[in-house]
């Protein structure tokens, strides 16, 4: 087996491991932390397989959940997938491995639109691993007019009322309030947040409850009619669920990108830049979207995708639908008034 420093692998890009032209193996383990039902298992066991890695799973509900859990000291993972946002938190935390993975064989797969991001320029300390937006579905059997809107959430009609699911997720449930609103992202302004909080409160008697593990259980078993939603996992409840359908409020929506990164002290940090160039090949990648249904930020993904992904609504909006919004991670100042918010709206 060949093991490589980590300055070795820093510096040269796993030049030393792929000397053999494929054949080099990494002994030893991999401990991946990673949002639930987003990694399939045909591609841990063949990256397992290959590199003769144990690979263990672990999972959870949001960015801040990941934040908080590495922040309050937990350790041995090597890999997580944060969201855009997430990742510059993670890297001005202190809390990644500049791991350079722009030196990695594989990188140059990488599509150059997702190169020079504003959470990571010229990608130091990321890879690109999904990307879509987030907006909700509603079950047309319930209700068939309009729903491209946010008062769908917010104000909604008689027949939705009481049967919408809401992320468990501070960022999107105050993002989507505050465009319907009219009110800008990252907001301090006192009276807007004011009327940002008795707006949800007021909406909330509307709600089934806030679930994000079970976004798509609800809505496909019917126990919600309406539910907030991420665009893959939404094609995968309408393929179980034919009558739902996702929107596109013309409010706006938000637009996002999740990322592999290497934890700060990641015990196996060989296997875990083993396991990001792994993910930069265009078949692995592939594979990923397929399951998890969603776009990917690598190129040459094309002739092993399912011919469903170019069709879906879900990831080919309409062209009058607006613009996708991706949202920087907001000062500390404006966190702490969003975190009242959402303490009180979750009591």
């Amino acid at each position: 087996m060949i093991r490589v420093s980590r300055t070795a692998l820093a510096a040269t890009g796993l030049s030393l491991l792929f000397a053999l032209g494929g054949e080099a193996q990494a002994a030893g383990r991999l401990a991946i932390y990673n949002w639930f039902d987003y990694l399939p298992q045909e591609l841990i066991d063949k990256f397992a397989k290959e590199y003769e890695v144990e690979v263990t799973l672990d999972t959870y509900d949001s960015n801040e959940t990941l934040l908080a859990r590495l922040k309050a000291g937990v350790t041995g993972y090597d890999i997580a997938v944060p969201g855009d946002y997430m990742v510059k938190i993670l890297i001005d935390e202190g809390l990644l491995e500049k791991s350079e993975p722009n030196k990695l064989p594989n990188f140059v797969n990488v599509d150059p639109a997702w190169v020079d991001v504003y959470w990571d320029p010229g990608r130091h300390y990321s890879i690109p691993y999904q990307w879509g937006t987030t907006s909700f579905m509603v079950d047309t059997n319930v209700y068939d007019g309009d729903i491209d809107t946010l008062a769908i959430l917010f104000d909604p009609p008689a027949e939705l009322s009481g049967r919408i699911n809401m992320l468990k997720d501070v960022n999107d449930v105050l993002n989507a309030g505050l465009r319907y609103l009219g009110f800008p992202r990252c907001n301090d302004n006192p009276e807007q947040l004011k009327a940002l909080n008795e707006m949800l409160l007021g909406a909330k008697k509307h709600w089934l409850g806030f679930n994000s593990d079970g976004a798509k259980e609800v809505l496909v078993s019917g126990d919600a009619a309406a539910g907030m939603i991420w665009n893959g996992y939404g094609l995968r409840a309408r393929l179980e669920k034919p009558s739902l359908k996702y929107a596109y409020p013309r409010e706006g929506f938000t637009g996002w990108m999740d990322n592999i990164v290497v934890l700060k002290d990641a015990p196996n940090y060989d296997n875990a830049l083993l396991f990001m160039d792994f993910m930069m090949e265009p078949e692995n990648a592939a594979a990923l979207s397929n399951f998890a249904r969603y776009a990917s930020g690598i190129k040459g993904v094309e002739p092993w995708l399912d011919p469903i992904l170019a069709e879906a609504p879900e990831l080919n909006p309409p062209a009058d639908a607006p613009k996708p919004e991706f949202v920087p991670p907001c000062p500390p100042e404006v966190v702490r008034f969003y975190d009242r918010i959402w303490t009180n709206l979750l009591k």
